[in-house]
């Protein structure tokens, strides 16, 4: 499963995002088989710290927080006990207590990176904090990553797409050459309201950063799980079926995010209809690294920092600008 040398042809970049220990313990080992079934490629980001899911109770009071919880069934997903961590039950050390999970995953073949430390803490957070806290956040994550590998990590994926300009620099500093922190602009279907989105680097001032950005171009299922789009609900029934019409046709490349949490555990059958799909419509399934390999040498548009909504999700994201 290591990265080919030279991918031909378009690519559906596969970027797991394992939040919780929960999602490490149960899913991760799942989409491994599930992967290795379809001769599929895939980038595995970890949270390498304490698993504080509990804290993001806090997010009641945030616009859309209770219109996602009601239509993605979180308590079912991430299970009570998840939500527990970090208040009325302390929250695990992730890459201490699963060190041998995480081990396995890259000695399947799968490419390894780092989600974050702490998956809420760095949520909630980042974006309102200062360049002495986020370094120190990052650091620890690629200390953990190297206690646990015996490597320094190549790649990183912003937790819930969540950034400020001193993570970017330090993107360049810590040495990774690509990462996935951001979201293409999507229309309320899902579909790319850009066509060019893609592959691009940060302007940072006067400066272009070296790291390229490789943003997740589809939308999420538990963005689209209870919605309604176009007059159809959306349901487990036929949303590998809208999923796949976003990507019918194999015209360009894209990057779709899952989660150990949901596409590892009961949204699994979902998950195995689109890599059947994917694979039906002449896509590669493909890791991050083989992206990479795919665009490194190309003349890549330079896009400011920037923030806006998914539709689905709550919040402000880190989404692709428009380039210079």
């Amino acid at each position: 499963m290591t990265p080919s040398t030279t991918p031909q042809g378009p690519l559906l970049t596969l970027k797991i995002d394992v939040d919780t220990y929960r999602g490490t313990r149960e899913g991760v080992g799942n989409l491994v088989r599930m992967l290795g079934a379809h001769g599929a490629h895939a980038t595995f980001l970890f949270s390498l710290g304490p698993d504080h899911t509990g804290w993001a109770l806090r997010r009641a009071l945030k616009p859309g927080f209770f219109s996602k919880v009601s239509r993605t069934s979180v308590v079912e997903h991430y299970g009570f006990k998840t939500l527990m961590y970090g208040t009325l039950l302390p929250g695990p050390d992730i890459g201490k207590q699963c060190a041998a999970e995480l081990r396995a995953v890259r000695d399947a073949g799968f490419e390894c990176g780092i989600h974050t430390w702490d998956h809420v803490l760095w949520q909630d957070n980042v974006a309102k904090r200062g360049a002495a806290w986020t370094l120190a956040m990052m650091r620890k994550a690629a200390a953990r990553y190297h206690e646990v590998f015996g490597a320094a990590p190549r790649t990183i994926g912003a937790a819930g797409w969540q950034m400020n300009a001193a993570a970017f620099a330090e993107h360049d500093t810590a040495g990774y050459r690509y990462a996935s922190d951001s979201r293409a602009p999507l229309r309320e279907d899902g579909a790319l309201q850009n066509a060019a989105s893609g592959p691009h680097r940060l302007g940072d001032g006067a400066a272009a950063l070296s790291c390229i950005q490789l943003p997740t171009t589809l939308p999420t299922l538990d963005e689209l799980l209870g919605r309604e789009i176009d007059g159809k609900l959306i349901t487990t029934g036929n949303i590998a079926a809208h999923l796949l019409a976003l990507t019918a046709g194999a015209a360009r490349d894209h990057v779709y995010t899952l989660h150990a949490e949901l596409e590892g555990q009961k949204l699994a059958p979902i998950f195995e209809q689109l890599l059947a799909g994917w694979r039906e419509q002449g896509y590669q399934l493909a890791s991050m690294g083989d992206y990479f390999d795919k665009v490194k040498d190309s003349a890549l548009p330079v896009c400011p920092i920037a923030w806006g909504e998914v539709p689905g999700r709550s919040g402000q994201l880190m989404i692709q600008g428009k380039a210079r």
